[in-house]
């Protein structure tokens, strides 16, 4: 295997691995909000407990975050030289700006969120809690500004073969950050949704801490459906800004070979790559609706690029549709949890308890599949219309050392999920504390002052 393919493959597992957690953190900051909120208001010491019990999960998938973003960075330096020189001026202010508004932010307030129970009055603490959120929030803003210039470069020059910004907020509001970010953040605020469903699910099912799981499920599920709902909304918006700006993408998403007007869109079927055509149940004039609102608007298809300027049509095709397919069935489980929920017969039908149980799965699994989407279909560029994926790529790299660190990887990944699972698991496994439905800290900020 060459050293291009074993380098795609390399950054593909780091990034994919790492990109496990991110959402996660943030969806749970979201959720940690709206429990501390609602013991502010409410008094309910169940919502403390709920607070405490999902701050120590939030802590464990924010420290896996952090350790397995670490590796990337490392990768732009030993595998895509090239790459980093050409994007060093863009990427270096992006991340720059992630570490001074994010990640500061942050870690600033962690330490309070996690130990400051009992030290700093409740309205303090859900400072942190917000402080904390946010600063989740802003990192993803930065990292996806930097991403999204790749696929849709704006305010630079290029300098001496290296793309300069000449114009920074023209580089962050570039055509597709908007976008993009509105559609990671609805993917993230899912994650967590889910996650506290599913547990509050469990819960209920084993006939423990059926209070704790209740107010999980109630919280869990109106949140998840408000963020499906949302991530229909910016799906939507998303294909538009694809359509106009990588209309290749879109067209190797539908598997659509030819430009045509009232093009169809495909609900359910494969690429025949030999016969240029898609083979399955399709809807005439929604693909051209969708991108335009007018079912006659004419689709540019792959006929209209060269053939080494398309991108991988089948994995395109693959990748994309499974995303869309889990977020309509997040809808549907959250809307008929919602449902039953209304009708106070949810707690029930242990059926459906098992499905949302299991409903933490579809999140992360679109998460990964819409990433894989957007980068597979940006192909053959690294930076769309500027370089090549293969002109990125280290020129002393050698295809063994790639192979060792590969390997490397794969077998710490592999443990730190291991670990991270068990952790996870025991947590879940173990329920909240007691002890937290009696919260003790009464101090003032004037006293944590002093």
């Amino acid at each position: 295997m060459d050293v291009l393919t074993l380098s795609r493959i390399q950054f593909g597992l780091t990034i994919g691995f790492h990109y496990l957690y991110p959402p996660l953190s943030i969806g749970l900051g979201v959720m940690l909000v709206i429990m501390e909120a609602a013991w502010l208001k409410t008094n309910n010491p169940v919502y403390h407990q709920m607070a405490k019990f999902w701050t120590s999960v939030f802590a464990l998938t924010f420290a896996l975050g952090v350790a397995t973003g670490i590796v990337m960075e490392f990768e732009f330096g030993t595998n895509w030289a090239a790459y980093s020189r050409f994007v060093g001026d863009v990427f270096g202010s992006a991340l720059a700006a992630e570490g001074i508004f994010a990640f500061f932010l942050e870690s600033g307030f962690l330490a309070v969120l996690l130990f400051g129970w009992d030290k700093v009055s409740r309205k303090v603490h859900f400072l942190s809690t917000c402080m904390v959120c946010l600063g989740a929030h802003f990192s993803a803003v930065w990292i996806t500004v930097a991403n999204s210039w790749m696929q849709t470069p704006a305010g630079y020059h290029i300098v001496n073969g290296r793309a300069e910004i000449t114009n920074f907020w023209a580089m962050v509001m570039n055509p597709s950050s908007g976008d993009r970010l509105f559609h990671t953040l609805c993917g993230a605020w899912q994650a967590g949704a889910f996650l506290v469903a599913s547990v509050g699910a469990f819960y209920l099912l084993k006939k423990k801490h059926e209070d704790f799981a209740r107010r999980s499920l109630r919280i869990g599920l109106t949140t998840g459906l408000v963020a499906s709902l949302l991530q229909l909304l910016s799906g939507d918006m998303s294909a538009r800004e694809v359509a106009r700006y990588q209309p290749a993408k879109l067209a190797a998403f539908e598997g659509l070979y030819q430009t045509e007007s009232n093009a169809p869109l495909t609900l359910a079927g494969y690429v025949d790559e030999g016969r240029q055509k898609v083979v399955g149940l399709q809807w005439p004039g929604l693909l051209s609706w969708l991108v335009a609102h007018n079912t006659g608007a004419t689709v540019t298809g792959l006929d209209a690029f060269q053939p080494q300027d398309r991108p991988p049509v089948e994995a395109s095709f693959l990748f994309f549709h499974g995303m869309v397919g889990i977020g309509m069935a997040l809808i549907a489980v959250a809307a008929l949890g919602t449902y039953f929920s209304w009708r106070k017969v949810l707690y029930e039908k242990r059926w459906m308890l098992w499905i949302l149980v299991f409903s933490v799965l579809g999140p992360e699994i679109a998460n990964q599949l819409g990433w894989f989407a957007a980068e597979v279909g940006r192909q053959p560029w690294i930076v769309y219309g500027l370089m090549r994926t293969p002109q990125g790529l280290s020129a002393i790299l050698r295809a063994n050392v790639v192979v060792a660190s590969l390997a490397l990887f794969t077998f710490i990944y592999f443990l730190l999920f291991a670990v991270f699972i068990y952790l996870l698991n025991h947590k879940i496994q173990h329920g909240p504390l007691e002890d937290d439905l009696a919260p003790h800290g009464k101090l003032t900020l004037p006293q944590v002052l002093v």
